[in-house]
């Protein structure tokens, strides 16, 4: 299953929001809080609780000028790639997320909208940091 986000226009570089992603504990800044429980973080990874108790987690895997690649960790109940592009504009740059995910027909019918609006939510908590 692939979902890509919406795109928004970021007023900073892809080095500057990098920097800012780089931080595990940073990706807190961009969920919604109302729907997330118990959230904790390392130097390169991170994991929290969604509504119905799935545990989340999320491990960074590969860095370079336009994008962040994220992984599910261990704990995570299917495997997938989360990977946020800042790709550069005259102003700052374009972002959005791209999920990846191994999941079956049910799981994509249950997940899909759900996941569709936490990436879009996700681009615009990122495209506010920096404004």
């Amino acid at each position: 299953m692939q979902i890509i986000s919406q795109k928004v226009e970021i007023n900073a570089g892809p080095a500057e929001i990098f920097d800012f992603l780089s931080n595990s504990s940073n990706i807190y800044q961009l969920l919604p809080h109302d729907k997330i429980s118990e959230f904790t973080s390392t130097e390169n990874a991170c994991s929290f609780k969604v509504q119905g108790g799935i545990i989340i987690s999320l491990v960074q895997v590969d860095r370079n000028n336009e994008k962040l690649l994220l992984k599910s960790g261990e704990k995570t109940p299917f495997p997938f790639d989360l990977i946020i592009y800042a790709q550069p504009t005259k102003n700052g740059s374009t972002g959005f997320l791209e999920f990846n995910g191994d999941v079956n027909p049910f799981l994509k019918m249950m997940m899909e909208k759900p996941l569709n609006a936490l990436f879009n939510f996700m681009t615009n908590k990122l495209k506010d940091q920096f404004s």
